[in-house]
């Protein structure tokens, strides 16, 4: 078709997943140390970060419904409209003065970024899709290093600069998200909009109809939303663990840094495991492993050994966020496929509403231990209903 059909859209694609996973990790791994240091408690941050989750969690589904519609713009330019809304919040939470209104604006950009997610994700794969050459875990992996670099650069920043570093940077980061999607030659293809019919869009748009096409699949969400759940507790307060080990803001950038690290082998390498594992198989292997990272964050005495739990980030979240992707594909028939990305998504971010709201709670009534004990029983229970539930799938 067009002549960027032959180009690899690879390190184009990199940028772009290098890009959000940097605003990631200034939003939601940084969120603790800004709002600590606003004036806010544990519990109202994790009551701000599950509001947002569950506002992110309604629109998915609805966003996801309207981008598979033959008249709305395509993927990249809702992208970029999304990133055009959070430089508006970030620009006014600079300039905010007034706790309630930083609550407004951080809570707004929490939601947006979890939004975005499935967006950025099934932008790569219909660019596969259309026929470009793009090698997904690779892209997926340069996030990986990108948020691993982030982390350690703010939490360095962090001390010598204040809160204030983390909504210049989320402005900078949005510029350059724009920037590089405009460069990025991605169009809505009309064989996404012809090709389905009236009874495939009811399925694609009614839940109930989704869900008895697929039944287990749901089961398989639930216990990703108790993975998740976890996920979330250990990710969103990270800065409060790293102060129950002896730490700060510094040693939680270095935590997160090392973990992001530790994805990569996994996501680089990730072409050749799926073709040695199915889906399935990896997707029940990470579940366990994300027991096993809680616990070991349980049981770590110290920052030293804090930072070699992160290894096990390899086989949990390393694993399970490019397996996840490749297991609705397996799974589900092309016309369901964009609708069960965004479902994955939603999963997490249920799981991250459940995770901000308890976590903030149980550290102030209980402590960060208690929390760390929940977040293990959680992953354990998730592990355990997805090595049941989760399909066989032909590769």
């Amino acid at each position: 078709m067009s002549p960027s059909k032959s180009k690899n859209l690879t390190p184009s694609y990199a940028v772009i997943q290098g890009l959000y996973w940097m605003y990631f990790a200034a939003i939601m791994s940084f969120s603790g140390f800004f709002l600590l240091s606003g004036g806010f408690t544990n519990t109202q941050i994790g009551i701000l970060a599950a509001i947002a989750g569950l506002l992110s969690a309604v629109l998915q589904p609805v966003l996801a419904g309207y981008a598979d519609q033959p008249q709305s713009p395509s993927l990249k330019k809702l992208i970029q409209m999304l990133y055009l809304l959070q430089l508006i919040l970030v620009i006014g939470l600079f300039l905010s003065h007034s706790l309630i209104l930083t609550g407004l604006l951080y809570g707004s950009s929490i939601a947006l970024l979890q939004l975005m997610t499935p967006f950025i994700n099934s932008l790569g794969m219909e660019s596969i899709n259309q026929g470009h050459s793009l090698n997904f875990g690779l892209a997926r992996g340069m996030g990986s290093v990108a948020y691993a670099c982030i982390c350690y650069i703010l939490g360095i920043i962090t001390v010598k600069a204040g809160p204030v570093s983390i909504p210049i940077t989320v402005i900078v980061l949005t510029l350059l998200s724009l920037g590089i999607l405009i460069l990025f030659p991605f169009s809505k293809a009309k064989s996404d909009s012809t090709a389905t019919n009236a009874p495939k869009s009811s399925s694609d748009n009614n839940p109930i109809l989704f869900f008895r096409k697929y039944k287990r699949f749901s089961l398989v969400l639930l216990g990703c939303i108790f993975i998740y759940l976890s996920h979330v507790l250990l990710n969103n307060f990270n800065f409060q663990i790293a102060l129950a080990k002896g730490g700060g803001s510094a040693e939680m950038g270095t935590a997160s840094a090392i973990a992001a690290i530790c994805e990569l082998p996994t996501l680089f390498l990730f072409g050749y495991i799926i073709r040695k594992f199915r889906c399935d198989l990896l997707l029940k292997t990470a579940g366990i492993f994300f027991t096993i990272k809680a616990l070991g964050t349980l049981l770590a005495p110290g920052i030293p050994v804090f930072y070699g739990v992160q290894i096990f980030q390899m086989l949990g979240w390393g694993l399970m966020t490019a397996a996840s992707v490749y297991y609705v594909n397996a799974l589900m028939e092309p016309e369901d496929a964009i609708k069960g990305q965004a479902y994955f998504t939603m999963a997490y971010t249920l799981g991250s509403v459940l995770g901000s709201f308890l976590g903030g709670t149980l550290i102030d009534l209980a402590g960060v231990h208690a929390m760390l004990l929940f977040s293990t029983g959680s992953a354990f229970i998730g592990a355990l209903i997805v090595l049941i539930f989760a399909e066989r799938t032909s590769k």
